[in-house]
């Protein structure tokens, strides 16, 4: 079997309203790219990856010379043929090849009639439980809904969210306001839902002395993690000698070198594995492997998914044993999706895993021509501006808490 074609297209997926972080917001959309990729045998295999237009067109056709004609069942020979460390010195191509990779998983599987899961050893879980994902948020300027910023609206948002989909851990994305505010917001979460269990995410916006404090400040709150309260290995391991819950990072461990260098130091307590950052499903996997021999805890990390790549996170968490936490998942804000039969259902605050050959999803072809044109129409988004404060920018760690504030 091989590669013939690879085909891209960007769409934009509204959101219920936008959703605001440390760097800036996702502007009311997110923007992503449908890959597919074309054999001989009529086989066609699905990724995605975050962002898109032009360039990651651009992208995609330059990988062409690199896979047209490449198995696609030889997914060691797709990974050095693409993120050869040395190469990737000059091209960091890891996110193009894990689209690339979820879409070769997908074509192996509907080959073999076998799922992505049962290529990493099998499932060993048909539920992945995720978290709600809590974000600050502007409202939504069609509807005048959404809006979240102060303690009352986001336990209602929670309590709206636990309801619709039973979330029984609840994560919030902080780093918006002034600490001492999303301090309260946090223990009145903690406060609003008993024998339930919560995580913050400043997105390393905070000091090392910052993150302390606030660090104490919840002790005594029933925590799965304290994730990336402040930038950098040394950063994190500053913080994990002072403040006892658990740390956990997507930011500074998101290659084998970074976890390598995590474990020797003992840096952090929780690795949270991306489909996408990680470079791959399979690459994913594999980190997840090297922390269960080291007694490291993993959860399955959200970027802002569609259908597609939330498959790849549902297969990576059937399939990785030592799973110590719910998933994340932004999915729960998106409108809609671009997989036949719409989103995905939560049913207890859980998620199945798709039963399907491969990636276990389709693409809904209406769908994708619909949000490919309003990506025409809207167009890309700055992740790291914010729509409401355009002369705004992060500076990390110095926080201009007078700015923050304001709306």
């Amino acid at each position: 079997m091989k590669i013939t074609d690879i085909k891209a297209n960007t769409v934009a997926m509204p959101l219920e309203a936008p959703i605001r972080h440390a760097n800036g917001a996702h502007w009311g959309r997110f923007v992503r790219t449908i890959i597919e990729v074309e054999t001989d045998e009529g086989i066609v295999g699905l990724g995605e990856m975050g962002g898109g237009g032009q360039s990651a067109a651009d992208a995609f056709n330059g990988l062409k010379s690199y896979l047209i004609g490449h198995d696609p069942m030889q997914l060691e020979e797709l990974y050095w043929k693409i993120c050869n460390p040395t190469a990737s010195l000059y091209n960091n191509r890891t996110q193009l090849h894990a689209a690339i990779e979820f879409a070769c998983i997908d074509i192996i599987g509907k080959k073999l009639g076998i799922r992505a899961c049962d290529l990493l050893g099998g499932a060993i879980r048909e539920h992945i439980p995720f978290a709600s994902y809590l974000f600050f948020r502007y409202p939504n300027k069609n509807t005048g809904l959404g809006e979240v910023e102060t303690v009352e609206q986001m336990v209602a948002h929670a309590k709206s969210l636990e309801k619709l989909y039973g979330f029984r851990s609840h994560k919030l994305k902080a780093g918006v306001f002034h600490p001492d505010h999303e301090l309260e917001v946090f223990r009145e979460l903690a406060n609003s839902f008993p024998g339930h269990t919560f995580r913050i995410d400043p997105n390393a916006a905070w000091s090392v002395e910052e993150s302390i404090r606030f660090g104490k400040a919840i002790e005594d709150l029933p925590n799965d993690f304290f994730e990336d309260p402040t930038w950098g290995l040394e950063g994190m391991r500053r913080v994990r000698e002072k403040v006892r819950i658990p740390t956990a990072t997507n930011t500074v461990v998101v290659n084998f070198e970074q976890l390598t260098s995590c474990i020797r130091t003992n840096s952090v307590d929780v690795i949270l594995l991306d489909t996408t950052f990680w470079g791959g499903l399979r690459q994913a996997w594999k980190a997840g492997v090297i922390c269960e021999k080291f007694q490291l805890g993993v959860a399955v990390h959200s970027s802002g998914e569609l259908g597609i790549q939330l498959a790849t996170m549902l297969h990576l968490g059937a399939s990785t044993p030592n799973l110590s936490f719910s998933a994340d998942a932004h999915y729960h804000h998106l409108v809609d999706d671009i997989i036949v039969g719409g989103k995905m259902k939560y049913k207890d605050g859980c998620i199945k895993v798709p039963e399907g050959p491969g990636l276990g999803v389709e693409l809904d072809r209406e769908k994708l021509l619909k949000y490919a044109e309003l990506y025409k129409e809207v167009g890309g988004y700055t992740y790291d501006r914010d729509p409401e404060r355009p002369d705004w920018y992060s500076i990390l760690p110095e926080r201009r808490w007078a700015e923050l504030t304001d709306k």
